[in-house]
């Protein structure tokens, strides 16, 4: 029986289903939001989406008024990414968006590796015709993408979140949700990059097309280099940002004296 290559199963393709719509905005908040949760979910998708910057300050009167919100249900709200681990008060500095450590990329991407090359296996098995097609149009709306990083890292992360569904074990899926959350913040910064963007999209075709040839052994090594190029590419962007950061800071204090010996 002949094997349709792009779905990966054998005989006529089943009719195509319309995949279901990106949950891409459901973190957003919405005005039928309690305040404090809205002004938690609005700040908080900014921290991960890097519109708040890694060590930027954050002025809670400042935000307050960005968000149209009073400042009690920031306060609530910044009280509760503290104890997230998403930004930290500094006496004399205020809030600080956390900072990413290179420690922190490294063991994110080796639990990834470790999480998600079990998890491609299995899908390479156990994922249905309806996925494979669902996958290819996530794969297909990202090549089409002009400059929307926002919309591309919610297709990456779909695309990723779909083969773990596809690998068919609850606690597996729990944790790569887990892992990809975490992980979004970086995907923002190394997804800035167009260069990397187009690898990106290469490497998860190349994931894909083992999917469909339900080869689990190549899916697992496409995978495996897949995660690894992204931790590569996120050093360097952090190394770059940190450099960046601290000739900002030494401007900043240059300016400052400047205007002390002036008065």
């Amino acid at each position: 029986m002949r094997r349709n290559a792009a779905q990966g199963m054998p005989g006529k393709p089943a009719t195509k289903k319309a995949r279901p719509k990106s949950t891409r905005k459901a973190s957003i908040a919405t005005l039928s939001m309690p305040l404090k949760e809205r002004a938690y979910q609005l700040i908080k998708h900014r921290i991960l989406t890097c519109a708040f910057k890694p060590g930027e300050n954050l002025n809670e009167a400042a935000v307050a008024d960005m968000l149209k919100l009073g400042r009690t249900p920031v306060n609530q709200a910044f009280d509760r990414l503290r104890l997230e681990a998403l930004v930290d008060v500094i006496p004399r500095k205020g809030i600080v968006v956390r900072h990413i450590h290179f420690d922190e990329v490294l063991q994110i991407s080796e639990a990834r590796i470790l999480n998600e090359a079990y998890a491609i296996r299995l899908a390479a098995e156990r994922a249905s015709t309806a996925e494979i097609s669902a996958m290819r149009e996530i794969l297909a709306e990202a090549a089409h993408l002009n400059g929307d990083i926002e919309r591309f890292i919610m297709l990456d992360r779909e695309f990723h979140m779909m083969i773990a569904n596809a690998a068919r074990n609850e606690v597996l899926s729990d944790i790569l949700l887990n892992l990809n959350e975490r992980s979004l913040r970086l995907w923002s910064i190394s997804l800035a990059d167009e260069e990397h963007k187009k690898s990106v999209n290469t490497e998860h075709h190349e994931i894909f097309l083992a999917l469909c040839h339900r080869d689990a052994s190549a899916a697992e090594e496409a995978m495996r280099r897949h995660i690894d190029s992204f931790r590569l590419t996120i050093l360097k962007k952090l190394s770059d940002l940190q450099s960046d950061l601290g000739q900002m800071r030494e401007s900043s204090a240059a300016q400052r004296k400047s205007l002390s010996l002036q008065k």
